[in-house]
């Protein structure tokens, strides 16, 4: 299991908490949005999906990582 920080520019609200895991959560991943910080921190096993797939999925949501 990988384990990385993420800086994600754009989140304000729960709206934004929620968008974000529903996305990772589709891909089996899990994640810890820090809206204070501008961090997500997700935890995947690298197996099964990569870094960069996380990253379109969550800029998919509206944000910039």
């Amino acid at each position: 299991m990988q384990n990385e920080v993420l800086h994600v520019n754009g989140m304000s609200c729960v709206h934004c908490v929620n968008s974000i895991k529903g996305a990772l959560k589709s891909l089996g991943v899990q994640g810890d949005v820090n809206l204070e910080n501008g961090t997500v921190t997700v935890v995947y096993d690298e197996n099964k999906v990569t870094l960069e797939t996380i990253k379109e999925a969550i800029e998919e949501q509206g944000y910039e990582v």
